[in-house]
């Protein structure tokens, strides 16, 4: 959407105009229908802003009849403009699923080949935006027979798959146990396909000349599928993991030469390692160097999705991740450090820095001063969530055991700690040791002294919060 100031311009008359453009999604023209789709998806935004009523209910209500349009350009635009709307709706499209769905659903009757793909869009980003609301056994039943009558008419060598195990991803996701009953011949077909591909690798790398190179896509969509299907299922997964070599394939993913697999295998690890740890642990000490070799920002996406994985296998290991915290440590302390890192990155980088120090104190604590502030101010600004407790426990642990380590950059761990909004109870108490201890260790002198440099904003807040 254009949120320059030209589209400032034109919210005044907005009420009137986005009425004429829905009553042209109707126009007998068919470019006028299509055009109108586009326009109409451009001010998603703005209509969503507004009381349903208003524009919402009417715009899809019109969308929903154009994804039927008896032109292919019109189902194709109105398709991607219902896409839009939903990713700016979420919930807000709750009330009217079931209408939605019968819509999506008879849509896959009557498309052709070119269109069905970007049905296949709509469908996901819609369990992405509603979440577990749709995991109700009345749109269950709409909507898995269409798509599970398309994943069995497929072969595993039609690259249409593709984008079906994208969308089967989100809505896996979306149902979580719901999805239970399609789980197995799913789970199934995605490791046949990560095995088949390995195996054409194989062939390759051995006979160029009497084998083709394999379409690496197929492994990748079905990694993530797999990921998908372990953080909606979560313990469930256990069995279907216990049947299958995933670990074995997983192990050879890790190594790929292009990145794309390399991000999508430690992506499902993490998944994994949250959903059925047990499985896992047998291979951490193979995993380890390979998670280790990975932390290269070069590769955002692949450094990212080490760093998140290695953050969740040491919350399951505990104390048993100490022979491993030098494979990693000195990599994510310069990732920490570095300029022009993107934000994600740093954040991830500094959870998981945390979390190390959280299960191994010892180990990772002498190194405070090396990434306290970058830590500090990677983290003051995300929600508070599981990752950001777990991780700032970490980092009141590694205080405890090297409290000279924060002494120079003491007011960023205050800002960071003002950054709360509401911490647990014991989480809560671990701060206000840590601040009334360095009050006490430099006298009350020094302290006023101290915090004089603060902002206001935050004197005010460790003052309400801590009473200091």
């Amino acid at each position: 959407v254009c949120t320059c100031s030209c589209m400032q311009g034109m919210v005044p008359y907005l009420p009137e105009l986005i009425p004429h453009l829905i009553q042209c999604l109707c126009d007998k023209k068919a470019l006028v229908r299509s055009i109108a789709c586009w326009t109409l998806s451009r001010y998603a935004h703005w209509v969503v802003s507004q009381p349903p009523d208003a524009h919402l209910k009417p715009l899809m209500t019109e969308l929903l009849k154009r994804i039927l349009d008896g032109n292919k350009r019109v189902q194709e635009a109105a398709c991607s403009a219902f896409a839009t709307l939903e990713e700016e709706a979420c919930t807000e499209l709750v009330p009217y699923l079931s209408f939605i769905l019968d819509t999506l659903v008879f849509a896959f009757g009557k498309y052709q080949h070119k269109n069905l793909l970007i049905l296949y869009d709509a469908i996901g980003t819609l369990a992405d935006s509603v979440g577990h609301h749709l995991n109700q056994p009345e749109y269950i039943q709409k909507l898995m027979p269409p798509l599970i009558a398309k994943w069995n008419e497929l072969k595993d060598e039609d690259k249409d798959l593709f984008p079906l195990l994208e969308c089967l991803s989100s809505v896996a996701t979306a149902l979580q146990s719901g999805f239970l009953p399609y789980c197995e011949p799913v789970y199934q077909r995605c490791v046949t396909l990560v095995q088949k591909t390995l195996a054409q690798a194989m062939m390759y790398s051995q006979q160029p000349d009497q084998y083709e190179a394999p379409d690496k896509d197929f492994m990748i969509v079905a990694l993530d599928l797999l990921s998908g299907l372990a953080e909606g299922l979560g313990g469930h997964v256990d069995t279907l993991v216990a049947r299958s070599n995933i670990m074995t394939l997983l192990f050879q993913c890790m190594q790929d030469t292009m990145p794309e697999v390399r991000q999508s295998s430690f992506a499902l690890l993490g998944d994994l390692t949250k959903a059925c740890f047990p499985h896992v642990k047998p291979c951490i000490a193979e995993f380890m160097p390979i998670l280790g070799t990975n932390l290269n920002p070069e590769f955002i996406s692949v450094c990212n999705n080490a760093t998140w994985a290695i953050g969740e296998i040491c919350m399951q290991m505990g104390v048993e991740m100490q022979p491993y915290i030098a494979m990693v440590l000195s990599q994510l302390v310069e990732i920490i450090n570095r300029p022009n890192t993107p934000k994600t990155l740093l954040e991830n980088t500094a959870i998981t820095i945390g979390r190390l120090g959280y299960v191994c104190p010892q180990e990772v604590a002498p190194m405070l001063p090396q990434f306290i502030r970058p830590w500090c101010t990677s983290l003051r600004n995300i929600r508070d969530n599981e990752e950001k407790d777990s991780a700032f426990r970490g980092i009141c642990i590694m205080i405890g055991v090297n409290p000279g380590g924060v002494v120079q950059d003491f007011i960023f761990f205050c800002d960071a700690v003002a950054s709360w909004v509401n911490p647990k109870d014991d989480l809560r108490d671990m701060f206000y040791k840590i601040l009334h201890g360095f009050k006490e260790q430099v006298g009350e002198e020094n302290w006023q002294q101290f915090s004089e440099q603060f902002p206001p904003l935050l004197k005010e807040r460790l003052a309400a919060c801590y009473g200091v």
